[in-house]
């Protein structure tokens, strides 16, 4: 095998190390090079030309203006190959004090500076009991864990709950992270990105050691919550001028901390967004003058019962995979398409399918609103797999998603059935326990579903069709089955047309603990409300239906739409405004 060529890196650029690593191989070729090599006298004379030619070219770089004599020759030795530089522009091979034009540090990339000094985050035991990834979210700066947050860790880990899954996840973090240092470096803080987590690049302490504090003496001296604000204004202390944060999902516990002069911040990154306005819709207006600007350059062809529009402009960059866009203006045909692709600046828009007319009914319910059109394209669509819902109380959510999982199960044959489950949050005290199957237990919890099933199996909403009217109630009730979240790890479904109602009471991990039992051709619809929220220490930002929507938009087998405009009753819609 014939060995690679002499490098032709600047000299400048290579490590002192290089040196010494391809020295070996140099050698190894110049030997391999003596035995095939034309007679001595001719070699010599072939260098001697090389030489005597790249000396004018040193020569007039010399007298270049404003360029030193030594960095001309520097510029000449690093355009000729590495053999026929002379031998003081080398490195010997045994030389330490020989340094380099350029240092490796130097030609190093350089880091991400901080914007800031590091800060030292004091956490709360409520906030690994929510997040136990929690210590790896906070870059740069450090973590301090007291030691009642140990203890607290400690008696909550027992049980099966979210809350104490979550404890010894936490646990087992802490032991990794003092398994990869020792107990020598408990006091000296253990880096956190010992164990894989190169995000983190702070350090964690533990209280290794009593501190000093003295708090009012209205604030029992006992209560855990008290003696993590005592830490906190011991290290506050201790510290100076650093700056000391209290992070807890604990409202009571910040507003105690401020009330002391302590900085107390709530734990922000399980939020998806910071506000909930900025969520995204899945629909957007097009500009007053978008057929103005756009007119003359927009393609249109039709394939099959649908228009399709090419366009382009500044338009394309608000643009999504299977967002909906529409047009109106007064005495100027209304547009109501979807965004099918996206390719460099132009996008493809495909006209929708009208299900508010009569002929288009689904399972005898039809659209009523713009809105509920661009949902209903969606949840009637077989390459979409993944749909989300929100809007405010009688917007249709429930109703839609059962009429046409009943159309597609019972006319179409596209699923095999209907599985509906929902989070079982209570709006008030607990009733207990309740006996009987699974789905006995979950019946008063699926209200909605009755009541929409009675509507639906009656054909109220019109023409129900052949199938509406032969079908009784027992057999579509026969192709539902209702589910309880809690038994649903480990499942995988097929062909199954799966309803996740009231969706906005779940956390992010057990969103993807539903959706990930999606096996082929399984259709989700995920609905909510995300002004009601149950769940405790959930907000609209940190909500699982939230984290889905941001997570899923723009993917081209998914869709979500926000229905504004609530359908079921006057007295509803004027409530869900003003209450």
């Amino acid at each position: 095998m014939p060995l690679p060529p002499a490098p032709t890196k600047r000299a400048a650029l290579l490590k002192p190390e290089a040196y010494l690593l391809t020295a070996p191989q140099e050698e190894a070729q110049e030997s391999a090079a003596a035995e095939t090599a034309p007679p001595p006298r001719k070699r010599a004379k072939a260098r001697a030309g090389g030489v005597a030619a790249a000396a004018p070219a040193a020569a007039k770089a010399a007298e270049a203006p404003g360029l030193p004599a030594k960095a001309a020759a520097a510029t000449q030795a690093r355009g000729r190959p590495a053999q026929d530089r002379p031998a003081h522009d080398a490195a010997p091979a045994g030389a330490s004090n020989v340094t380099p034009i350029r240092t490796a540090a130097a030609a190093a990339p350089r880091k991400r500076r901080a914007t800031g000094p590091k800060k030292m985050f004091v956490l709360d035991t409520n906030v690994l009991l929510h997040d136990p990834t929690s210590l790896f979210r906070f870059e740069e700066h450090d973590i301090f864990l007291p030691m009642i947050v140990l203890e607290e860790l400690d008696a909550h880990k027992k049980g099966m709950t979210e809350v104490a899954r979550n404890g010894r996840q936490a646990s087992r973090t802490l032991d990794a992270l003092a398994a990869a240092h020792g107990a020598d470096d408990m006091a000296h803080g253990l880096r956190l990105d010992a164990t894989g987590q190169r995000a983190a690049t702070g350090s964690l302490f533990f209280q290794t050691a009593p501190l000093s504090y003295q708090l009012p003496s209205s604030l029992p001296q006992g209560k855990a919550d008290n003696q993590i604000l005592g830490v906190v204004e011991a290290l506050r202390k201790l510290h100076a001028p650093r700056e000391v944060v209290l992070v807890s999902k604990d409202i009571n516990m910040r507003v105690k901390a401020r009330a002391l002069g302590l900085v107390a911040e709530d734990y922000q990154n399980d939020k998806a967004l910071e506000d909930g306005d900025l969520l995204y819709t899945g629909s957007l207006a097009l500009p007053p003058d978008f057929w103005t600007k756009a007119g003359r350059n927009v393609e249109s062809w039709q394939s099959g019962a649908h228009m399709y529009y090419r366009i382009g402009g500044p338009v394309v960059s608000q643009l999504m995979i299977n967002q909906f866009v529409y047009f109106e203006a007064p005495g100027e045909p209304s547009l109501y398409a979807r965004v099918t692709e996206i390719r460099d600046k132009t996008a493809v828009l495909e006209t929708l399918k009208d299900y508010g007319s009569a002929k288009n009914a689904v399972w005898g319910v039809n659209t009523r609103n713009r809105e509920q059109n661009f949902a209903m394209n969606l949840l009637m669509d077989p390459d979409v797999d993944f749909v989300t819902l929100t809007g405010t109380a009688g917007t249709g959510k429930t109703l839609m998603a059962l009429a046409s999982g009943l159309t597609q199960v019972l006319d179409e044959r596209r699923y095999t059935e209907i599985i509906m489950t929902r989070a079982t949050v209570s709006v008030g005290e607990d009733i207990g326990f309740l006996p009987g199957t699974e789905e006995e237990k979950m019946g008063p919890w699926m209200g909605a579903l009755d009541d929409n099933l009675e509507f639906l199996a009656k054909g109220d909403g019109g023409n129900a069709g052949e199938w509406g009217r032969a079908a009784t109630n027992e057999l579509i009730r026969s192709r539902i089955k209702i589910k309880s979240m809690n038994f649903m790890r480990g499942r995988t479904f097929l062909n199954k047309y799966v309803i996740i109602d009231e969706a906005q009471n779940l956390t992010p991990k057990q969103m993807k603990t539903l959706i990930t039992r999606a096996g082929p051709g399984t259709k989700i619809i995920c609905m909510g409300n995300l002004a009601q929220i149950d769940t405790p220490y959930l907000t609209e930002g940190s909500s699982g239906l939230t984290y889905a929507v941001d997570r899923f938009k723009g993917w081209p087998h998914s869709g979500h739409i926000l229905l504004a405009r609530g359908e079921r009753s006057r007295l509803a819609d004027f409530a869900s405004e003003v209450l």
